[in-house]
């Protein structure tokens, strides 16, 4: 099977739900995570969000009383989704690395 590769924007998303938030939350936290370089508009988040929970990578949790903000976990499959990502991504990595040390040596 193809390696699904994750854009950096929903890298972001699903890392950042390692715990329940709401769609504010969730653009703060790829902004932190990301050391500012991901700025999520709302309608790309929202977007994301439905995507992501139509693939089963998230799910939306049940409102909490008398409020209407939606909170969003990962599930299990996105977990997964995301560890795989992380594995392509340290490959990656490992072999920019290693052609990098070799144009040293010439």
């Amino acid at each position: 099977m193809e390696p699904i590769v994750l854009t950096e924007a929903v890298f972001y998303i699903l890392l950042a739900l390692d715990s329940p938030l709401h769609g504010y939350g969730i653009m703060q936290r790829t902004q932190e995570l990301s050391g500012g370089r991901v700025r999520l508009a709302a309608g790309t988040l929202y977007g994301a969000l439905t995507s992501l929970a139509q693939k089963g990578w998230i799910e939306e949790l049940p409102a909490q009383r008398g409020s209407r903000r939606k909170e969003y976990r990962i599930t299990g499959q996105g977990g997964r989704v995301l560890r795989e990502e992380l594995i392509r991504l340290e490959e990656l990595v490992r072999n920019g690395r290693s052609i990098i040390g070799k144009e040293g040596q010439e």
